[in-house]
């Protein structure tokens, strides 16, 4: 869960992404993506960035504000 908005994606405190791939202990890959499956970010991130959930956390869905992605970025 990131832990700080990324504006240039359109990401926000709290969005869910996937971590695909670790460098140490210390930076991570991690993926955005719609409902739909499409990608809206791959972003390297420190763990500064992220957050675990926490058990008594939920899901929540929001509208995406913005097209970019990182490929067109």
């Amino acid at each position: 869960m990131l832990a700080r908005d990324v504006p240039e994606f359109g990401l926000k405190r709290g969005d869910v992404g996937v971590i695909v791939h670790c460098y140490g202990d210390e930076a991570f890959e991690v993926e955005f993506v719609t409902a739909d499956g499409r990608t809206v970010a791959l972003l390297t991130l420190t763990r500064a960035d992220i957050r675990p959930f926490d058990v008594n956390e939920i899901f929540h869905a929001r509208a995406l504000e913005t097209t970019v992605t990182q490929a067109e970025a």
